[in-house]
């Protein structure tokens, strides 16, 4: 349903290292640059912005974004590619029963506050 979304950062290029060794895992680059936006995806297709933040905004909101992991491996993956980067674990890699049967997923902040989560939907 979602074409593309973008989320104020406080600096790009911070934010871009720590999404470039994020997404990584899960088969994302970085792959277009727009002015002093930055757009991340697979095969051409930027569907993630990081966007400067705008003064006057009142205080950041946390956003919560959840991006597919193709298997669980990726996950666990994604978790530890953000740990180094210095992210901060919300939670390890596991299944989330009280969602569904085979949603394995874990959840890490980013360096602008966000809730960033790799899930995969699949059994084992």
């Amino acid at each position: 349903m979602l074409d593309h979304v973008a989320i104020q950062v406080q600096d790009v290029g911070v934010s871009a290292e720590f999404y470039a060794r994020a997404l990584a895992p899960l088969g994302g680059t970085r792959l277009k640059e727009y002015g002093a936006n930055a757009g991340f995806g697979t095969a051409g297709h930027p569907p993630f912005w990081l966007v400067p933040a705008k003064d006057g905004g009142g205080a950041p909101r946390e956003a919560h974004l959840a991006f597919a992991a193709p298997d669980r491996a990726a996950v666990d993956a994604f978790h530890a590619a953000c740990v180094a980067a210095g992210a901060e674990s919300l939670h390890a890699p596991r299944l989330w029963p009280e969602y569904h049967g085979a949603y394995y997923g874990a959840f890490v902040r980013d360096p602008d506050g966000n809730n960033v989560e790799a899930v995969c939907h699949t059994a084992r």
